[in-house]
């Protein structure tokens, strides 16, 4: 049954502001989700983290496109395909089941966006990583005050999400205020033109696997066209392609969204029910433990440090950070990993005990800090909240 899925307009500033809105907003050790009713064709051969978004790679599905080969547009001015774009469609035809010619009639509506071309292109220089910048842009005022009454707003919707999952209403609230600010700012480019110009033309030779990830993507974005989900010649999102309060990329949405509110649709924008849901969900598959905390309360091991991966998983245990004390309670078998918030520019370093809740949210964003300020705004917000 299709499913009608909303995405709302909203302007270009908020997708600059947001946490996951692109890419360029995870600047520490540094790396966002679909309907449960809509299977995901083909089965996957490769998992992909980005900097941005889960992405899914099929096979044979990237034959002949290159970004890095060219800087044209996948039509010609004839309106056909070019010869890499047309084999790229037939790949989508062979896999998907969608039809050549509705790749091509939407290619065909795809411009060239300079704009989120330029966005997504390498910075001059390196910018130093501070972890207490990057959490002040976020865990301040206006999105305690503004998640407070979100919360207040939505209270029923959100408890039912966190009954039904497990994940608290506190993470899920912050992760719309990290994201969007509790729906203030979704983006207002044209998806479809986005994803066809990372994925046919991104702007770095340098990095061929970034056009990889997102002309699947793109795939992801015309199989729910195809599939009546949604229309990807208007849908608006980030100049990264993602959509919706929580600013998921198509992949995601095809494989994580709920029906949160169970009305046969699902809609990113306007239901509450939905949006939380599909977080909700999304932090499950990825490794959330109910009742569990995202970090341990506990003393730092020795040699911190050196303990730190820098991965997306907790790899460690508790005899590993702690090899002569005993574990409390359950933790003996509890995995756990050691994350680093570095602060160059103050030269300091801050270290705590992650457990997978935690790294689960590393999944929505690859990075550490972005996580590390969700859970210290949800804290935030439960602290205002009892006041």
């Amino acid at each position: 049954m299709p499913i009608a899925v909303t995405i709302l307009r909203s302007c270009l500033l908020l997708a600059l502001l947001t946490g996951c809105a692109s890419p360029h907003s995870t600047p520490a050790t540094d790396t966002a989700a679909t309907p449960s009713s809509v299977s995901a064709p083909a089965s996957p051969v490769t998992t992909v983290n980005s900097d941005h978004r889960e992405l899914v790679i099929y096979e044979d599905l990237n034959a002949g496109s290159s970004s890095a080969a060219r800087r044209q547009p996948p039509v010609r001015a004839d309106g056909t395909l070019q010869p890499w774009a047309l084999e790229w469609a037939q790949a989508l035809e062979a896999q998907r089941q969608i039809p050549v010619a509705l790749t091509t009639s939407l290619l065909q509506q795809a411009k060239y966006n300079a704009t989120a071309a330029k966005l997504m292109a390498p910075s001059k220089g390196r910018i130093k990583k501070s972890w207490v910048t990057y959490r002040n842009r976020f865990v301040e005022p206006i999105r305690i005050r503004e998640g407070v009454t979100f919360w207040r707003n939505h209270a029923e919707t959100l408890a039912k999400a966190e009954q039904q999952y497990g994940v608290p209403a506190s993470i899920l609230v912050a992760i719309i205020g990290v994201e969007t600010l509790y729906g203030k700012y979704t983006g207002d480019f044209n998806v479809l033109e986005v994803l066809s110009t990372l994925g046919f033309s991104y702007p770095d030779d340098s990095r061929p696997e970034r056009g990889e990830l997102f002309r699947n993507q793109l795939a992801d974005l015309i199989y729910l066209h195809q599939a009546g989900i949604l229309d990807a010649s208007t849908v608006e999102g980030s100049f990264a392609g993602a959509m919706g309060l929580p600013q998921f990329m198509p992949g995601s949405l095809l494989r994580y969204a709920k029906d949160g509110d169970n009305n046969g649709n699902i809609n990113l924008h306007d239901s509450i029910a939905d949006v939380s849901a599909s977080i909700a969900n999304f932090l499950l598959e990825h490794g959330w433990v109910v009742g569990q905390p995202a970090f341990l309360d506990v003393a730092l091991p020795a040699q911190p440090d050196s303990l730190v991966t820098g991965g997306l998983e907790a790899t460690l245990n508790w005899n590993t950070l702690y090899p002569n004390q005993p574990a409390p309670g359950a933790l003996a078998s509890v995995p756990l990993g050691i994350v680093n918030l570095v602060d160059e520019p103050r030269g300091t370093v801050e270290y705590r005990v992650a457990t997978p809740s935690f790294f689960s949210i590393t999944h929505y964003n690859r990075s550490y800090f972005y996580a590390a300020s969700v859970v210290e705004l949800a804290n935030a917000l439960e602290a205002a909240m009892k006041k």
